[in-house]
């Protein structure tokens, strides 16, 4: 092509080119759409099945060996980490799972320390209990393990789960703390800081756990949501709201995020006034008035026009009698 050819077909190229958009100074926040956050979620799981994978792979590298044992042989950890949903789509999806494919990841037990033949699960606690549900042994990893060593195998595992709430790991702090074990070991097994295990156990030891296991593990309520529940908690009647919260009608048929909703607007509204009252009575028994106090309110209601008249006169001296005492004051 001559050179007065490709500048004709340059030009032609140019004059069809679009042009590129200017880009705005501020861009709009990206929203995910439900594709990308379903992947989003995909991914997540596909990495802790790869870390679960990876695991097995030095459990079989050190020597351990793959068992099937009877679940009813098998006691969960004597440290609870997972807050139990009476309707839980995670277990049913892994469930099915399980009866479709088999159980693909052992559990990790140790021997029963005071029963021959019987074990304690370090992990995999939803795997051992969709096995027994189904009926089936569960293939476990058995290492000799210490109470520190099962605690942070349990603990890693927790690392890998994305789906462990923040309650759920306040409450398994403040289990930790109850057995006896330090903040160092706490923040190890939890894979955390000491700033982050504190805020932990300040929610976990303030917050009634009878109120937390009410509540579940509500995924979607995260840390700043749950401190400013534990310091409502703390103030005068915060409890005796919440106690009442999950007693009334209907609450347990609620979703657990829609429990915590429901709770922090129970303690988050303020207490009317206490109301005392009293009844002033004649030495035989016949009423006078009835004194009524509320806050800065001061309320005389006479039930006797003798002593309405009676007041009446002795108000003035009253008052009197008052400021004399109160001089100085």
């Amino acid at each position: 092509m001559s050179p007065k050819g490709r500048d004709i077909l340059k030009s032609m190229v140019g004059a069809v080119e679009p042009t590129r958009p200017e880009v705005p100074s501020v861009q709009q926040p990206h929203r995910p759409s439900g594709a990308v956050k379903a992947m989003n979620l995909s991914l997540g799981r596909l990495g802790e099945e790869a870390a679960a994978a990876k695991a097995l792979r030095e459990s079989l590298a050190s020597g351990d060996k793959v068992l099937e044992i009877d679940p009813a042989a098998i006691e969960m950890s004597f440290i609870r980490d997972r807050i139990p949903v009476d309707k839980d789509a995670e277990f049913e999806r892994l469930k099915q799972s399980i009866q479709e494919s088999g159980q693909q990841v052992p559990i990790l037990v140790r021997p029963d320390p005071a029963r021959a033949g019987h074990y304690q699960a370090a992990y995999g606690h939803r795997r051992l209990r969709a096995a027994a549900e189904i009926g089936i042994p569960v293939k476990a990893v058995v290492r000799k393990l210490t109470d520190e060593e099962l605690i942070l195998a349990q603990g890693q595992e927790n690392g890998l789960r994305v789906d462990l709430s923040f309650i759920e790991r306040a409450l398994f702090a403040r289990r930790m703390d109850e057995h006896g074990f330090s903040r160092d070991m706490i923040a190890k097994a939890l894979a955390t800081d000491k700033p982050e295990t504190s805020r932990l156990l300040q929610v976990a030891q303030t917050i009634d756990p009878e109120i937390i296991l009410a509540i579940g593990p509500a995924p979607k309520v995260g840390r700043p949501r749950w401190l400013a529940f534990a310091e409502k908690f703390r103030e005068t009647g915060g409890q005796k709201k919440a106690q009442a919260t999950i007693s009334a009608a209907g609450f347990a048929m609620l979703e657990t995020n829609s429990r915590f909703d429901v709770i922090w607007k129970a303690v988050e509204e303020k207490s009317a006034p206490q109301r005392a009252e009293q009844t002033l009575r004649t030495q035989g028994g016949a009423p006078l008035a009835l004194v009524a106090r509320s806050g800065k309110t001061f309320r005389i209601t006479v039930k006797s026009a003798a002593f309405s008249e009676f007041l009446t006169q002795r108000l003035v001296g009253l008052a009197a009698e008052f400021e004399e005492e109160n001089v100085g004051k």
